[in-house]
């Protein structure tokens, strides 16, 4: 279970929470223009725009989980279990891996318009990295600005859905999800008026009550509607500081504590949260181990050359004592 996010004050910023029950040893990875990207049935890419975001890294290849280029634009995947379906390589298309398809968007694609474009003739192809790692079924968020998409490979095809709201989690699909916030249009962070029985006496016995009936479970079409209450109402200043700061408060709203929820026995947990600010190429995390926030900055690399640069994560905690 995961959960996207993007978010506009003076920047434009874009992160998410990693749910899961395991790591696959992921590190930030910034990917400078002329590494080489190899697709599987697609042309390789030996010069292309520069990215930064968290992957793991398997024979030289990083593989993203999200990520945003030097131009702006942000992608991520999140699980989307019983409702991906990929498809069977077909003529006339671009024929896509899962796993590849952060990368090949990112590497070709200025804004949104680009963006567009290119998925009007993809397939995800239904073809794993590896014997070593599954399919992953996924669905995928992509942000330029103060715009956002859902792509979604079903049974009857690719849809590409309007994002109004700017979040995303897993199941059940996109369009449902957002209809779902129909039956949460009567929230409101000011206090309630008593629309009950106004004749009634009634005591608004606690701040908060505008948001009663606002769901508190940890499952993803209620995260759905508590990330988009959150980040819709958000109150956040144009500085750096502000921003990131009120980014990670908005997703620490979904975040998932160890033991809430098991999978197979295991805790789930927010494996890291992150924070990327599009505008300056500046790549934020924390670990659910390390509550400190710690940058990247893209354009610190070299960005003209052809060797991906890796930070492993700083999970220990970090605790300043005052005294």
């Amino acid at each position: 279970m995961c959960t996207a996010v993007n978010m506009t004050t003076a920047h434009h910023y874009f992160g998410r929470n990693l749910d899961l029950e395991y790591s696959y040893q992921e590190e930030v990875v910034v990917t400078p223009r002329s590494y080489p990207f190899r697709f599987r049935h697609a042309p390789a890419s030996d010069s292309h725009y520069a990215m930064i975001g968290m992957a793991t890294v398997m024979d030289g290849v990083p593989l993203y989980y999200e990520a945003t280029n030097e131009r702006g634009v942000s992608m991520a995947g999140l699980n989307f279990p019983g409702s991906a379906d990929y498809k069977p390589m077909a003529e006339g298309k671009d024929n896509i891996a899962p796993f590849e398809f952060i990368p090949w968007v990112l590497s070709r694609c200025a804004d949104m318009s680009e963006v567009r474009a290119c998925l009007s003739r993809v397939s995800v192809l239904a073809e794993r990295y590896n014997d070593s790692l599954p399919l992953q079924p996924l669905h995928w968020m992509i942000s330029w600005q103060d715009e956002s998409i859902v792509v979604e490979s079903v049974a009857d095809g690719l849809h590409i859905c309007e994002n109004p709201v700017g979040v995303m989690t897993n199941n059940p699909p996109f369009e449902t999800q957002l209809f779902g916030l129909n039956n949460y249009m009567s929230l409101s962070p000011v206090q309630p008026e008593n629309a009950f029985a106004p004749g009634l006496p009634m005591t608004l016995y606690s701040n908060g009550m505008g948001a009663l009936g606002l769901p508190g479970d940890l499952s993803s079409a209620s995260r759905f509607v508590r990330v988009a209450y959150t980040k819709m109402n958000s109150a956040c200043g144009d500085s750096e500081a502000e921003s990131v700061n009120q980014f990670f408060h908005i997703l620490g709203s979904v975040a998932m504590t160890r033991g809430a929820v098991l999978v197979h026995g295991k805790p789930e947990i927010t494996i890291y949260s992150c924070c990327c600010n599009a505008d300056t190429g500046v790549y934020y995390y924390t670990t659910y181990e390390n509550s400190r926030i710690t940058g990247v900055d893209m354009h610190r690399e070299d960005l003209d050359g052809d060797r991906i640069v890796r930070f492993p994560l700083e999970k220990g905690p970090q605790i300043l004592m005052a005294n």
